[in-house]
């Protein structure tokens, strides 16, 4: 029997699976583009990419706008693209959960923190409480970044079963966003490795220069990993001792509070 999902399945809708290639042109580092743009970033045709654009206007969930310089159409997702998602993150009891914990933490640490869950090779942010912004990318809700590169991707990554390891960093393209970027198979196993043997992850510019963060799993029923939780705070801000001895202490104290509360549910 053919899988119904299986591109070439007479059940397999081509078209659709189009239109979300071209919502996923758009994330946080590129959140206005031109048609071209799309058409590349989607693998579609100018001509193809135009008419799914045009279909996304017309239901409200992209705006177009010119360009004052060359008067072509610049596109950008609208917040009603939020509608698509929004029955899987109210599906979840881990956001609602958490961000009265994250509130109190950050009024605590007096620093932005985050809950994030695991998505193929990438983060996905299901809560958060930002102080202020250090990251050249927005983070709200439904952001992703790449799981290799950041402490709480580390800390899920470190969680799961070496094929699943395997498989999620043979998935990813890693690169190195800075100099000091492990961006290597070995260097970034090594570190995994290094993560699941102390509990917790520490990432200091390596997504982005000057950028730090602590990160530690939650854990739900049967002590499965569920998310990670992570305080962020800037190299002139923070000492990586301060990220350890202060934040670190209150991050797992808030991980285990949330742990103890979804395994009530």
């Amino acid at each position: 029997m053919s899988d119904d999902s299986e591109p070439g399945s007479a059940e397999f809708v081509q078209s659709l699976a189009r239109g979300l290639r071209v919502i996923k042109a758009f994330d946080a580092q590129h959140p206005d583009l031109t048609l071209s743009d799309v058409a590349r970033r989607s693998d579609l045709t100018r001509a193809a990419a135009r008419r799914f654009l045009l279909t996304l206007v017309h239901l409200g969930y992209v705006r177009a706008t010119p360009d004052a310089a060359t008067g072509a159409s610049r596109f950008a997702l609208t917040p009603r693209v939020l509608e698509l998602g929004v029955s899987y993150l109210s599906s979840l009891s881990l956001p609602e959960v958490a961000q009265p914990h994250l509130e109190r933490l950050s009024r605590e640490v007096d620093e932005s923190v985050s809950a994030a869950v695991l998505h193929g090779p990438s983060i996905v942010y299901v809560a958060r409480v930002p102080t202020r912004r250090i990251m050249s990318v927005r983070i709200t809700l439904g952001t992703q970044l790449p799981a290799a590169a950041t402490s709480m991707g580390r800390v899920l990554l470190a969680a799961l079963p070496d094929d699943e390891t395997d498989a999620a960093l043979a998935a990813t393209e890693l690169e190195a966003y800075t100099p000091r970027t492990r961006a290597t198979p070995d260097a970034l196993r090594a570190e995994l490795a290094r993560v699941r043997a102390q509990g917790w992850a520490v990432v200091d510019g390596e997504l982005e220069p000057g950028l730090r963060s602590v990160a530690v799993p939650v854990r739900g029923r049967d002590d499965r990993v569920v998310a990670a939780l992570n305080v962020s705070t800037s190299a002139t801000r923070d000492t990586l001792d301060r990220l350890t001895d202060v934040y670190l202490p209150r991050l797992q104290e808030t991980a285990a509070a949330i742990g103890a509360e979804l395994r009530m549910l």
